[in-house]
């Protein structure tokens, strides 16, 4: 699923492909945002981690996966 993470301060906005759940996704936000912890923790698809201070957050957006369509012609 992709994730957008919007940072204060910061011109660009993160995006990653995660293979967590979108409930996974969001509890790991709310537990960032109350305070639970000082970062934000997520893993992309290949592996890697991604961690945002927790007080640097300005919105996170969770979407799911866009359709990659290959060719010519309507289906």
């Amino acid at each position: 699923m992709e994730v957008k993470i919007g940072v204060q301060h910061a011109p660009r906005e993160i995006v990653l492909e995660s293979g967590q759940s979108a409930e996974d996704v969001e509890r790991l936000v709310g537990e960032a945002l109350a305070g639970k912890e000082r970062l934000l923790s997520l893993t992309d698809e290949k592996g890697r981690t991604v961690l945002v201070p927790a007080d640097r957050i300005a919105y996170v957006e969770i979407g799911e996966p866009a359709v990659r369509r290959v060719g010519f012609g309507a289906i």
